[in-house]
């Protein structure tokens, strides 16, 4: 069960049966659009706080950041944290929202550099469904994650990746994720800026269709399952967009 069609021809290139393996899409997605659906009230004192206290974050463009992974400790790591900053002193009318991984690398950088800057909202790391509420009320986001890049998209928020490389290379050839390469607070800020003052640019990312599913994911594996035990079951694969 292929979650994409690159997906199934890499398994294709490791020898696998063609007629063995089906592109569902990503459950993960069907969970998202499933729980975005549903009202929800954050878990968390700090983000309720945040969002019932404070009247402006009604008028500014939230911009969602997640960065902890262990390839971008030391220099890179820096550059993401002052980008971040140079982006909330650059657009008075930008909000950042960033949940920080617990990790010491992590937590002691993005202190020294993002704590007390106007308009960066630092946070303890979130549970499920108080971050994805977060992301759909997001504008933007800036992530070095994983999952991300296919959730992100299925909310229709264009994405800045904060890596040299992804093993999701769909969300950077579908057009709703841009890869930074080698990450420099210049560069970072730029395409952020560009993102935040140009509507076609961002328009261009956030209509993309997801490459990674349409939420339809787990009725293709259900269909799979009743057609593999002998029940009768119509099957479509998933063909990105």
């Amino acid at each position: 069960l292929a979650p994409t069609p690159r997906a199934k021809d890499n398994l294709i290139k490791e020898g696998l049966d063609p007629k063995t393996i089906f592109v569902t899409g990503n459950t993960a997605v069907d969970a998202l659009q499933w729980f975005a659906g549903t009202p929800w009230s954050f878990e968390k004192p700090a983000l309720r706080r945040l969002f019932s206290l404070n009247s402006q974050m009604k008028n500014v463009k939230l911009i969602l950041v997640t960065a902890h992974r262990r390839e971008n400790f030391g220099r890179p790591f820096v550059e993401i944290c002052q980008a971040i900053r140079q982006i909330a002193r650059r657009h008075p009318r930008v909000h950042i929202i960033y949940p920080v991984h617990s990790n010491p690398n992590v937590r002691q950088t993005a202190a020294k550099i993002l704590k007390g800057v106007p308009r960066i909202t630092l946070l303890d790391p979130l549970g499920y469904r108080d971050f994805m509420e977060l992301m759909k009320r997001s504008y933007l986001v800036l992530t070095d994650s994983g999952g991300i890049q296919e959730e992100a998209p299925a909310l229709a928020k264009p994405v800045l990746i904060l890596r040299k490389v992804t093993e999701r290379p769909e969300a950077v050839e579908a057009g709703c994720a841009r890869l930074m390469g080698e990450l420099s607070a210049g560069k970072i800020s730029k395409a952020a800026g560009e993102l935040l003052e140009n509507p076609q640019a961002y328009r261009r990312m956030a209509r993309v269709a997801n490459p990674f599913g349409d939420g339809k994911a787990s009725e293709r594996i259900l269909a799979l399952a009743k057609r593999f035990f002998g029940f009768e079951a119509n099957f479509q694969e998933f063909r990105p967009v």
